[in-house]
């Protein structure tokens, strides 16, 4: 049986507005908000780079997660984004595109 995973995440715009949110499938929430598919503040702000996210192994972990970044300050959540990803570079940019093996061109 297979593992089941969820992800608890941050959404951005270019801007540094972003949006903290919670799903079983990281890779279709991401192309959902890249394609504006959810009406709201996503939306409304163009936050659809995936700059931080992480794994859990329950559902009420990923929620609890959830519910203590959008409680913290903006402060806070820029110092928990910028540790890991100080460029607010888009992790999800690569994903879907064909893998190279090493020393391929």
């Amino acid at each position: 049986m297979e593992e089941r995973m969820y992800y608890t995440y941050i959404v951005a715009s270019r801007s540094h507005n972003f949006y903290v949110g919670v799903t079983s499938g990281i890779e279709v929430r991401v192309l959902q908000h890249k394609n504006g598919h959810f009406d709201g503040y996503s939306k409304k702000y163009n936050c659809n780079r995936l700059v931080w996210f992480e794994r859990h192994p329950s559902i009420l972990d990923a929620i609890s997660r959830e519910k203590q970044l959008k409680g913290w300050s903006r402060a806070k959540k820029i110092t928990l984004i910028e540790r890991d990803n100080p460029a607010w570079v888009d992790l999800s940019e690569e994903w879907g595109k064909p893998m190279k093996m090493y020393g391929e061109r």
